[in-house]
């Protein structure tokens, strides 16, 4: 039997919070339970070995079978819903990491939501798979092009059909071309192959921002999910570490025919259960089998004057890519930028080390740095920051720094806990409508089908789009209009993220904690797998009492040094604990393990001096 692996890291609020001391539960597709694990300080699992199918089988156009195993994956946190991803395909010696985003509980909750997310087959094993709709571009002639080919970060993909009453979410475009990739073909196949159907996703995303072929048409998104339309995308799943490592170092280059910006319209389908005018992905199989590089291949599906080329203009981000790698040696305003922008991650992120470098000087504290970065988002550590390291670090600067700021802005406003009892709808303005608006832009860094309006104090199309997608996420009416039912579900929704999201504290030890109804040292101790000593020493207490409304200090999570071992026939765990001078219990607890059963193949965290 053929083995791959599974990791999964929850985080929240676009990757800025990661979640410690969840229980993940992976289950096989009977549904009892393989593993019982924890998530550490960056919100991961350890990678786990399960068993699969041959990779040859997912390398056969004509295998008519399944070439994979699927299996479920539970996630529970305290304060937080439930999410439970079921049918997960798990190839041969491709890793799949899952990314979990936990919805923090409302106020009024007493118990949590589980939600679903089902993931499937990809598309390229679907029988209905068709040719997508659109058409080339004519820069001279077409009214809505614009005027640069630029990355969209965050890129808006509706749930659906276009006419369908689906949600929006809003992805990072790496994220989003990786989401497809994994979504679209098999990861097992030849790197030429892959690399050539990541180009033609990329492309095909990119021109349709570059056409405007939604907006044009008055809808508030760049791209659907339906292969019937565009290129199947299917939120929340996992994907696979070959189509990942691609996608960062290509996720800026395009496709276009000499002698024209536009992105060419690079139409697919699978080439067995349809064909079209376009690339056919099993095509490229066999042309990669053959030798072909990914410029080959997509010169036999498209035109042979099509070139591959990059933009560098990606919305949203602060600080653009130098143009050249930095790493040991490097000096100047940019490794500064890198170095302030990663001392400011490593607070929410404390298994980052400190970088004592002088500022702007590339040297070894700066690379460890860069390295664990890197590691924690699954890029190449290689300690040397390209474009994607770049692209990554200052993405989620962005993202911490935006937390950062909504918080702080809460505090001038005052926004209290008795929700304003005005009634707001399109045309409003005034302090009312600044207090929604800035509720809804918290609330959306929490729930990516909820787009965050413009904080201006006017109630215009933008905030009614923002009010009626979190109407939706609540189960209310969804008339755009803000009444007494909706402004209370905003208040729960609000507290419910202040009392359940972790908070970083301005130091890399601790975050801050405001106590709630119920909770006690023991309790808090576990949530945030501490000690209740190591709680009462931060905060100076003498005794048990809490009481509500109190701020303390929680110590943060430090990571036990391990190395990483493959699981070979013969080994048990207690051999290892003798070879490696620890435990069992160890051992066990640092891999999540309920029992002594070990897999050959299996990968585990050994502890280590």
């Amino acid at each position: 039997m053929a083995i791959g692996y599974l990791q999964i890291q929850v985080r929240t609020a676009h990757e800025a919070v990661p979640l410690n001391n969840v229980q993940i539960q992976i289950q096989a597709a009977a549904g009892n339970t393989l593993y019982n694990l924890w998530t550490d300080e960056n919100g991961d699992t350890p990678v786990v070995s399960l068993e699969t199918k041959d990779k040859s089988f997912s390398q056969n156009p004509y295998y008519n079978g399944t070439p994979f195993i699927s299996y479920h994956v539970l996630a529970e946190a305290s304060g937080f819903d439930s999410l439970f991803v079921t049918d997960i395909p798990v190839f041969d010696g491709e890793t799949a990491v899952l990314p979990v985003t936990l919805t923090p509980m409302q106020q009024i909750q007493r118990t949590p939501v589980t939600k679903e997310i089902f993931i499937g087959k990809p598309a390229v094993a679907m029988n209905d798979a068709v040719e997508q709709k659109g058409t080339m571009i004519d820069p001279h002639t077409e009214p809505y092009v614009l005027r640069q080919v630029v990355i969209p970060d965050p890129i808006t993909v509706h749930l659906g059909t276009p006419g369908s009453s689906a949600s929006n979410v809003r992805v990072s475009f790496p994220d989003y071309v990786k989401n497809v990739a994994s979504s679209e073909i098999y990861p097992t196949w030849p790197a030429a192959a892959l690399t050539a159907n990541i180009y033609a996703i990329i492309t095909f995303a990119l021109n349709r921002v570059y056409t405007e072929w939604y907006k044009a048409r008055g809808y508030s998104f760049d791209i659907t999910n339906s292969t019937a339309y565009d290129q199947y995308f299917v939120y929340g799943r996992p994907i696979y570490e070959s189509i990942s490592r691609i996608v960062d170092q290509i996720f800026n280059q395009y496709v276009r025919r000499q002698g024209q910006n536009a992105p060419y319209f690079t139409s697919f389908c699978n080439g067995t259960t349809a064909t079209c005018q376009g690339l056919s992905q099993w095509g490229t199989v066999t042309l990669a089998d053959q030798g072909l590089t990914p410029i080959q291949i997509l010169r036999s599906y498209y035109p042979d004057d099509i070139e591959i080329v990059e933009t560098n203009i990606i919305t949203g981000i602060v600080n653009s890519y130098p143009g050249a790698p930095l790493r040991v040696g490097s000096t100047g305003l940019d490794v500064q930028t890198i170095q302030t922008y990663l001392a400011r991650i490593r607070r929410n992120y404390p298994a980052i080390p400190s970088i004592t470098d002088e500022a702007g000087v590339f040297g070894d504290s700066t690379k460890a740095a860069v390295v664990k970065f890197q590691n924690v988002f699954g890029l190449a550590p290689d300690g040397i920051v390209g474009r994607s390291t770049w692209y990554k670090i200052s993405s989620l600067y962005t993202a911490i720094a935006r937390l950062a700021e909504l918080d702080s802005e809460g505090e001038t406003l005052g926004i209290g806990t008795v929700p304003p009892g005005s009634t707001l709808r399109t045309g409003s303005t005034g302090p009312d409508v600044i207090t929604l608006q800035y509720l809804l832009d918290l609330i959306s860094e929490y729930y990516p089908e909820i787009p965050a309006p413009v904080q201006d104090g006017i109630f215009g199309s933008g905030t009614k789009q923002s009010v009626i997608a979190f109407q939706k996420a609540m189960q209310l009416d969804a008339d755009g209009i803000v009444g007494s039912r909706t402004w209370r579900a905003l208040y729960d929704t609000y507290q419910g993220i202040t009392q359940n999201v972790p908070s970083p504290g301005p130091g890399t030890g601790s975050f801050q904690y405001t106590v709630q109804p119920g909770d006690t040292l023991w309790l808090l101790s576990r949530k945030y797998g501490t000690t209740v000593e190591a709680i009462k020493q931060l905060n100076g207490l003498t005794g048990d009492m809490l009481y509500v409304g109190q701020v303390l200090k929680i110590p943060a999570p430090q990571s036990e040094p391990y190395i990483e071992y493959t699981v070979k026939s013969g080994d048990t765990l207690w051999l290892l604990s003798r070879k490696y001078h620890t435990t069992v219990d160890a051992i066990k607890r640092l891999n999540g393990l309920t029992s002594d059963i070990i897999d050959i193949g299996q990968v585990l965290k050994i502890p280590v001096d």
